[in-house]
């Protein structure tokens, strides 16, 4: 039985390789800075202006949150409301070791015009005479804070608690305070790290 024609393609000649467009090396590099250039700069304008990545220090919101937990934070088009997790700055208030100021996370409770209680007996936090439902808080609000209650939410401000309620420092101290909004850098949105709790956070 006979093999069958082996089929090969026609050799180039001297001339036609010559005439091959070559690979430029400086060329394909170019042309990739210019692809990635438009990706860097959406990635830098949507952290400086959309969001920001912050790191949870402490335990002040057991069990929603651990230290180390990473967050996507926002301030897009945000106007707080009850229930809200938050970062907040507040200039004077919380400066470490490093003398920097830092921010800290907190859950908003009360909004302007709303009227907090607190019965540290009970554990129970009142807002206009309606007891919270508060599944996500670690303890019952029992840790007695110097501010007096009730207390109404004065304009352009919130009411933030940690949900370690015995574990944290919040605008049940007069140190503390009612929160200007302004010192809100954003609400929660996402938790990236560790991987194995991405997800929303609320």
């Amino acid at each position: 039985m006979s093999e069958p024609n082996e089929i090969r393609p026609p050799e180039e000649t001297a001339e036609e390789l010559a005439d091959r467009p070559r690979s430029d090396p400086g060329r394909e590099l170019f042309d990739w800075a210019e692809s990635l250039v438009p990706a860097l700069v959406f990635v830098v304008l949507l952290f400086v202006f959309a969001v920001r990545l912050i790191g949870v220090d402490g335990d002040s919101m057991l069990p929603t949150l651990q230290s180390r937990n990473y967050l996507i934070v926002s301030d897009l088009f945000y106007d707080p409301s009850p229930g809200d997790i938050v970062v907040i700055t507040k200039e004077g208030f919380l400066i470490n070791k490093y003398g920097r100021e830092d921010s800290f996370v907190k859950r908003i409770i009360a909004v302007e015009g709303q009227t907090v209680d607190i019965d540290y007996d009970a554990g129970i936090v009142y807002v206009d005479g309606e007891a919270l439902d508060e599944p996500f808080t670690n303890t019952p609000t029992n840790r007695r804070g110097d501010m007096q209650f009730p207390q109404t939410v004065p304009e352009g401000c919130v009411f933030v608690l940690g949900d370690n309620r015995n574990g944290s420092t919040d605008s049940r101290y007069t140190y503390v305070g009612m929160i200007d909004e302004r010192y809100i850098v954003g609400r929660v949105l996402l938790r990236i790290l560790p991987i194995r709790e991405f997800g929303v956070v609320s």
